[in-house]
């Protein structure tokens, strides 16, 4: 009896003791685990962000370029492509898909799931984690990526939790949510949603269906694995997974789910690379601007230091209409290999031994080819890495693997290849290039800028950088100095006879006598026929009455800044000038003799919207506004009745020789048109110079060297090589009536002293009599 009541003694007292252990191990644990916060919280296991780094957490945003039409053209950036939106950006699909996938308790809980933690820890996962947004948005900021370590990783957990109490303290439901929508990869320079909507599906995150947000949301369980460019079936899959969460929870209906889970991704891939997308020659322009302003000590931060425009998230507004861009790429895109696949049908090696240049020699071309050599890239670096002349040049020799440029089936290709460097150089010295530019006059916003056909294979950009011979084009500025000087009227007539003007009367070493194309030198020809037909003697005599100089001053008042020597022959276009001059210049026509320097660039914003610059037009009157008006009047008849007519759609031409490549194109722009064309010498070089009271636009053609080039003036003048171009732009500009291109009549000045109506002039002056200078200059001088 006594032995049974020590033993009953004895085995209370041991359930007492675990017991005891028991309490002693759970509140030990409770006090562990609470400790471990603590310590956590006291930034023990490493640095906590502050109250100051929540509020702005380190995230580098993007520059965000916005068109004059409030589209997105491009972003730069090194590693982020980020733009942040608000919540009311998101469309209610995202975050319904969101909540309904990664934390259906989200409104619920203060950022940690208690229901979710404990089934995670007693399901040790296998039936979902726990981690709610709150807890995702504070690792993708704070915590970084999960250490394999298990004591490393259990301290990060830690450091999660606390920052995500934080979180939801300092920051309300939405904000949290956004935020999460922000800082996600979305992989493809996807960085965020705003860059992820844009870059899969054409875009903004409020425009977004309830299929193209589940299947964003649904790659936030592994953006690398669920890339909807590598794995597409696993993405749709992913997605419908997505779809039957937001049925489960009452976002969407059964049929809904149903008919979108049997929908394919349609995705609508538009990269936003530096080398692809819109405006890509123009965005290259506006990144070195913006190097040269953050550079300048006027526009630092408040801190004193300088911007960068790769992460500190500015806004650049520019003038750029994303549509009259599109529809700029668009028009080079649809003429150019057209006009390509006819320069490579004259230029084969069965018809051109030395293709794709012409009149040169073995030797010539050798110098031309290793000039190009020592100017490439290939040679700076291997210059860099300490080769010598003779190592390089043959390095030149070696086949190698390449991706070069192919237009196929009329649209830009990429090539895999093995190709000898000197040999892929030789084939993109036969392409021929284009460079373009459209401009309001009056506000001198630039609205369309094409520098090139491909800014991955072809980055020299041929609006601003690239200048070449303006050839007729450069005429009217000798009409508009003749008009303002001597007062002509467009119905004045001149001789076509030959004409030299002997060496040495304007600083001209030798006698210079220019010749019309296909001859032609009797009778006489009013100013506006003789602009029309680009009748060179007639442009010589008005040389010869006005002087090089004043010609000269005037370009150079309307904006020019390349080089005009000041001798007779500048009359027929010898200088090289830029399309973006060109354009300048010719605006001043349109705008009544104001020059307005072209604007690109309308404001900088920084990432809380504060205005850190805003442009100032810039104007200067450079001729009367009747003398403008006259010279506008001039070149309405170069598209009336000269080599710009084709534009009126009733001109076309020799079939058999112009095939599709000018004639394919029914333009029939009947609306009041003033233009010119240009040619260069041996057709190396074609413009075309056209306007409209409201937009002025500029587009070159030619190759990179000058020569290569068509034989003949058929497919070599301007207007076959510049001015469909121009007349597909001006087309689609016109479709769309929302730019409001104006089709009305040129401003005519209310003082207009000359007669500009050739058919009235002739009633008042029936017997040619008229003020028009002699064919004698002052000195007596027989032209």
């Amino acid at each position: 009896m006594a032995k049974t009541k020590t033993k009953q003694t004895q085995d209370h007292q041991g359930f007492e003791k675990y017991v005891r252990w028991f309490w002693m191990i759970f509140l030990g644990g409770i006090l562990a685990v609470a400790l471990l916060f603590l310590l956590a919280s006291w930034s023990v296991f490493g640095e906590l962000p502050d109250h100051t780094q929540l509020e702005n957490p380190e995230t580098n945003l993007a520059t965000e370029i916005v068109s004059s039409d409030g589209k997105t053209l491009g972003k730069f950036y090194f590693d982020d492509n980020r733009t942040p939106v608000k919540y009311e950006d998101l469309s209610k699909s995202l975050v319904d898909a969101l909540i309904a996938t990664e934390d259906a308790r989200f409104h619920e809980h203060s950022g940690i799931d208690a229901r979710g933690t404990l089934r995670a820890i007693v399901y040790l996962g296998s039936k979902g984690g726990a981690s709610t947004v709150s807890q995702q948005l504070s690792r993708q900021l704070f915590v970084g990526v999960a250490s394999k370590n298990i004591i490393e990783r259990i301290i990060q957990k830690t450091q999660e939790w606390v920052i995500t109490t934080k979180l939801e303290r300092q920051y309300t439901k939405e904000e949290i949510i956004t935020q999460y929508f922000n800082i996600y990869d979305f992989g493809n320079n996807g960085d965020g949603i705003r860059s992820a909507s844009n870059i899969y599906f054409d875009r903004e995150p409020n425009e977004l269906s309830i299929k193209e947000a589940a299947m964003l949301v649904g790659m936030f369980k592994n953006s690398s694995l669920y890339n909807p460019r590598r794995n597409p079936v696993g993405v749709k899959n992913r997605r419908n997974v997505v779809l039957s969460q937001m049925y489960k929870y009452n976002y969407i209906t059964e049929t809904e789910k149903d008919s979108l889970q049997k929908t394919e991704l349609d995705l609508r891939y538009s990269p936003q690379s530096h080398r692809d997308g819109t405006a890509t020659y123009f965005r290259e322009y506006l990144r070195s601007w913006m190097k040269n302003w953050t550079s300048d000590k006027a526009n630092k931060k408040p801190d004193g230091t300088k911007f960068n425009i790769n992460s500190d998230g500015l806004k650049v507004f520019v003038t750029i209409d994303s549509r009259m861009q599109k529809y700029a790429e668009l028009a080079v895109g649809r003429h150019m290999p057209r006009l390509q696949a006819e320069f490579f049908n004259q230029n084969t090696p069965k018809r051109n031994k030395t293709a794709p240049f012409l009149d040169l020699d073995d030797s010539e071309i050798d110098n031309l080819m290793k000039n190009a050599m020592r100017r490439g890239e290939r040679w700076r670096i291997l210059k860099k890495e300490g080769k010598n002349n003779k190592e390089i040049e043959a390095s030149f020799e070696k086949p190698t693997k390449m991706t070069v440029f192919k237009w196929v089936d009329g649209k830009a290709s990429e090539v895999d290849t093995i190709m000898k460097p000197i040999d892929s150089m030789r084939y993109y010295k036969s392409f021929l290039r284009t460079g373009m530019m459209s401009m309001d006059p009056q506000t001198g916003h630039v609205k369309a800028w094409v520098g090139g056909m491909n800014y991955r294979h072809f980055q020299y950009d041929m609006v601003k950088q690239g200048k070449r011979q303006v050839g007729s084009t450069f005429k009217p500025f000798v009409y508009a100095t003749a008009i303002d000087q001597l007062h002509m009227s467009p119905c004045d007539k001149l001789p076509l006879s030959q004409i030299t003007i002997e060496a040495n009367k304007y600083g001209n070493p030798e006698p210079w006598s220019p010749e019309n194309d296909g001859g032609g030198y009797g009778g006489e020809k009013t100013l506006k026929d003789a602009l029309a037909n680009s009748v060179n003697t007639v442009t010589a005599r008005l040389m010869d009455k006005v002087g090089p100089q004043p010609v000269a001053d005037l370009a150079r008042r309307l904006g020019i800044t390349s080089e005009i020597p000041e001798v007779p022959s500048i009359a027929l276009g010898t200088p090289d000038i830029s399309v973006y001059e060109m354009v300048g210049a010719y605006s001043a026509f349109a705008n009544q003799g104001v020059y307005t320097k072209p604007v690109m660039i309308e404001r900088i914003e920084d990432k809380n919207g504060t205005v850190l610059y805003q442009f100032t037009p810039e104007t200067k009157d450079v001729l009367s506004a009747e003398s403008a008006y006259v010279t506008v009047k001039l070149m309405e008849g170069v598209v009336q009745s000269g080599s710009g007519s084709r534009l009126r759609g009733k001109w076309r031409g020799n079939q058999t020789v112009y095939k599709e490549i000018i004639t394919g194109y029914p333009y029939e722009l009947n609306n009041p048109i003033a233009g010119k064309t240009g040619t260069t010498q041996n057709q190396s070089d074609g413009w075309f110079m056209g306007m409209v009271p409201n937009l002025v636009t500029g587009v070159w053609v030619g190759a990179e060297d000058r020569a290569a080039h068509f034989k003949s003036i058929t497919y070599g003048q301007g207007a076959a090589m510049a001015l469909p171009i121009w007349g597909m732009y001006m087309k689609s500009c016109y479709e769309d009536e929302t730019l409001k291109v104006s089709k009305k009549d040129f401003e005519k000045p209310k003082d207009l002293s000359i007669e500009v109506d050739c058919d009235k002039y002739q009633e008042d002056n029936p017997d040619g009599d008229n003020d028009t200078p002699t064919e004698e200059t002052p000195d007596g001088l027989e032209l």
